[in-house]
């Protein structure tokens, strides 16, 4: 597994930079304490890294569970009750990795996953661009339509141009610009840029920005605008952050429906990452989709035990990973360890770090997943693979993505019966023993009663003078 440290250590900083602000993001937006969203970046990186089959995966909050999580801490009675449903979920993930649920995961169509992909890139560029300019009324990690400042994507676009800090906007531009020469120009000039991270370097120089800057009444940056992990006074007030289920309310039905509920969506939104994660993967390595619904349980009752959010495999820090070359679990796990470290040892320095450098980096996150060139490619291949991906595409941006796939996937669907329909049977011209001309029809392999309808209206249109019964 170290084979490729060179490889999976500089993978695992971006992934690192790209998951810490959506940790605390996912959980600011979940109504939950800043600190469990940590908790479960940091067991979806070194727990769920470890067990699971993926080489390329990475595990965190979702963002997509976010409005579940939010709902479910008023509805349960306080967040300790949430982590019993937390807990309950885990372990009802457990069941479905025994009972191999995870090959639902290799149905979905592949014009469906690759809408999903370039659907989630559209969304991290359009949900970036109020925090790149310094406009961050909605926390990092809200990836749905409708915000939970009570804006939308576009309208908290637009209300950013009258929200722009002259300051934040500056060194995200500095950072941006760090980062396409970096990769584009400066790594082919020497090895010393091959070596160093890019995103290391964009950070830092933000870092840097902010202490001289401080006092600037123009240029500078306030904390709003900064990264805000909690800085504990003393070892035993970091270990006062952790919260514990209060298993006493297990009784509540609501806990075991809410419990349902998180194990079912993050199943769904786990083995959709895996499929989209497998198909980015330049190595082409299969995941085992049993096994990630093992791991994904584990993750989640260890993460519910000590007060951290549920976790799924997340596209946006695994398309990061495989972006910057990760090549095996080790970069998911060392991420891992980067989150625990960091909020333990240095969460003042992280306290320097500006969001809109962070945004930069996702933004190149978000433009490798959408490059144009890809709408010409899927609309090149016709309409049958054309109209599931841009459905899927319009329906991620427009509500959120389990909504956005599942309107593509019925798309995907309705083709995929419309193509059985007009497949089932072929007619052609041939001439008997005797000379006479006949029409002769061929079955499809496979013929269900959705072809009755079609072939008996093709039946019925020949002349009985062309009907030869063998």
């Amino acid at each position: 597994m170290f084979k490729h440290l060179k490889s999976d250590l500089p993978a695992s900083i971006v992934v690192f930079f790209v998951a810490l602000p959506l940790c605390l993001g996912i959980a600011l937006a979940s109504g939950a304490p800043l600190f469990s969203g940590l908790i479960a970046g940091i067991i979806g990186g070194i727990v769920v890294g470890a067990l699971s089959g993926s080489n390329i995966g990475v595990s965190s909050p979702a963002a997509g569970l976010a409005a579940i999580v939010l709902t479910a801490i008023g509805a349960l009675g306080g967040y300790q009750n949430f982590l019993v449903a937390v807990v309950l979920g885990g372990v009802i993930q457990l069941v479905f990795g025994i009972l191999k649920a995870g090959i639902i995961g290799y149905y979905f169509p592949s014009s469906v996953i690759k809408g999903m992909l370039t659907g989630i890139g559209i969304i991290i560029i359009l949900k970036q661009i109020p925090h790149f300019f310094g406009y961050d009324s909605d926390p990092e990690g809200d990836f749905a339509f409708f915000q939970v400042d009570g804006e939308n994507t576009f309208s908290e676009i637009l209300n950013t141009v009258n929200n722009i800090s002259p300051g934040a906007t500056l060194i995200a531009i500095i950072g941006l610009a760090i980062l396409i020469l970096w990769d584009s120009v400066l790594t082919k000039k020497s090895k010393i840029f091959q070596l160093i991270q890019e995103s290391v370097v964009a950070v830092a120089v933000g870092i840097i920005y902010y202490l001289s800057t401080a006092d600037h009444e123009v240029l500078g940056i306030s904390k709003e605008h900064l990264v805000s992990v909690p800085v504990p006074e003393n070892l035993t007030s970091f270990f006062g952050q952790f919260s514990f289920p209060n298993f006493s309310a297990i009784t509540n039905p609501q806990i075991w429906v809410t419990g349902f509920t998180i194990a079912l969506v993050a199943s769904l939104e786990t083995l959709l990452c895996v499929e989209a994660t497998d198909k980015l993967d330049p190595y082409k390595n299969v995941t085992p989709t049993n096994r990630e619904l093992l791991a994904q349980g584990t993750g989640n009752i260890i993460s519910g035990l000590i007060g951290g959010l549920p976790i799924t495999q997340v596209i946006v820090r695994s398309s990061a990973n495989i972006q910057s070359g990760g090549r095996t679990k080790l970069s998911a796990i060392i991420h891992g360890f980067f989150l625990l470290f960091s909020v333990i040892l240095i969460p003042t320095v992280l306290n320097m770090i500006p969001l809109s450098v962070l945004a930069a980096i996702l933004f190149i996150v978000g433009y490798k997943l959408a490059k144009p060139a890809l709408f010409k490619k899927m609309y090149d291949l016709g309409w049958k693979q054309s109209i599931p991906f841009f459905v899927t595409v319009i329906g991620i941006i427009f509500t959120d993505l389990l909504i956005g796939i599942g309107l593509g996937l019925c798309v995907g669907i309705f083709v995929i019966l419309l193509k059985s329909y007009q497949n089932s049977h072929f007619l052609r011209k041939e001439k008997n023993t005797d000379g006479k001309d006949i029409i002769k029809m061929t079955l499809a392999e496979e013929v269900t009663f959705f072809n009755k309808g079609a072939i008996l209206k093709e039946l019925e249109s020949i002349p009985v003078k062309h009907v030869l019964r063998n």
